[in-house]
């Protein structure tokens, strides 16, 4: 099953890819450019590497279910490229910073477009604002059936919750799926 990890710069993609991933994971980082500074407004200067094409990694899930994880670039021009990498995906996870949750509009947005189910899973940081789920849902739009976890990217038990979360989700019955 082809999962696509999504979200805004920084907001802990390969980070998850890496911690969730039973093998080496492939990652494209590179260090950022002033180059890239001119083209992209990236709201952290902690940040010295960015996704540059995308991050991949496997995890085998109770039952045999084989999920291959792909972590797309965070960076609004690589749109085109995220709508492609999309193709044959069974879903897709969002991760949300909850110190931009706007961030992920365009996340969410390229999963609906392709028709995808997805789940946002709120990455943790370290003193980000933490708001109540009827606040997030509302702020993002999102259906009470749509899975809106907490994780934490770094740890590999907390990052697969996102996974279950994405598997129970595509394997429900359909009569039962979001429209």
């Amino acid at each position: 099953m082809k999962v696509v990890v999504l979200g805004a710069f920084g907001v802990g993609k390969t980070t998850l890819v890496e911690a969730v991933s039973e093998i080496r994971p492939l990652r494209t980082e590179e260090r950022l450019s002033r180059a890239g500074q001119v083209v992209d407004d990236l709201p952290t200067a902690a940040k010295t590497t960015t996704t540059v094409a995308m991050d991949f990694g496997r995890r085998t899930l109770a039952g045999g279910i084989v999920v291959y994880l792909f972590g797309a670039p965070g960076q609004p021009r690589f749109a085109d490229m995220i709508r492609s990498l999309l193709d044959g995906a069974l879903g897709g996870i969002v991760l949300l910073d909850t110190r931009h949750v706007d961030a992920c509009y365009e996340s969410i947005g390229l999963l609906e477009e392709a028709g995808l189910p997805y789940v946002v899973a709120i990455n943790d940081f370290p003193r980000a604002p933490v708001y109540p789920e009827p606040v997030l849902r509302d702020a993002l739009t999102l259906p009470d059936d749509r899975p809106l976890i907490r994780i934490d990217a770094r740890a590999r038990e907390s990052a697969k919750q996102s996974l279950i979360a994405l598997v129970k989700d595509v394997l429900r019955p359909k009569e039962t799926q979001p429209r």
